[in-house]
């Protein structure tokens, strides 16, 4: 499965690619991700903890970075694992490109996404909502901690409690009925 976000820092560029260069801080930035070693050669192990409705998934594997561009400003990191309860597994491509966007900096992100077990019986809509919610917290988590170290704070680490819950799933039910009122209803108010 395909998905395609993209968000605004108000950095700029340049500052933005340093950022991602130090990925214990890049990581800290995603809810319910945490690094636990330092592989060697862009290769890290960790855990990622999401929840959807009443499933919790925690996942425990690899991220390697394949591809790191200076001139495109683009990273790709691939990622796989597998639920710690023998419930499933996910690997997924994740590609990054910063561009310039006024004075700030636009990161276009690109999950080519496969689950197998408790985690693929949810739809590709909800999916990727909670995936663009998830970027949304990503998002702002980034800025904070590029703010922080611009005014010399020692970063916080984002906590490692499971990315999900009552917020994250009433943000992806709003982002899905917005959805379907953009299918069904704006058609037929435009046709009036």
């Amino acid at each position: 499965m395909l998905i395609n976000n993209d968000f605004d820092v108000a950095q700029p560029v340049a500052k933005v690619w340093e950022f991602f260069d130090d990925i214990p801080r890049v990581a800290a930035c995603l809810p319910g991700a945490t690094l636990t070693e330092n592989l060697g050669d862009d290769k890290y192990g960790g855990q990622v903890a999401v929840r959807m409705g009443p499933v919790k998934l925690q996942f425990a594997g690899t991220a390697e970075i394949t591809e790191r561009d200076e001139a495109a400003k683009r990273i790709v990191v691939n990622a796989a694992g597998a639920d710690q309860r023998g419930r499933g597994q996910a690997s997924m491509v994740v590609a990054a490109t910063l561009s310039q966007a006024g004075a700030g900096t636009k990161v276009a992100v690109s999950q080519d996404l496969q689950l197998s077990g408790a985690a693929a019986q949810y739809g590709r809509g909800m999916i990727s909502d909670v995936t663009a919610v998830l970027m949304r917290d990503f998002s702002v988590n980034l800025a904070n901690q590029i703010a922080a170290a611009e005014r010399g704070e020692q970063s916080v680490q984002a906590s490692a409690a499971p990315a999900g819950g009552l917020a994250i799933g009433m943000r992806a039910v709003l982002m899905a009925l917005a959805r379907v009122y953009r299918r069904f209803f704006l058609p037929y108010q435009a046709a009036s």
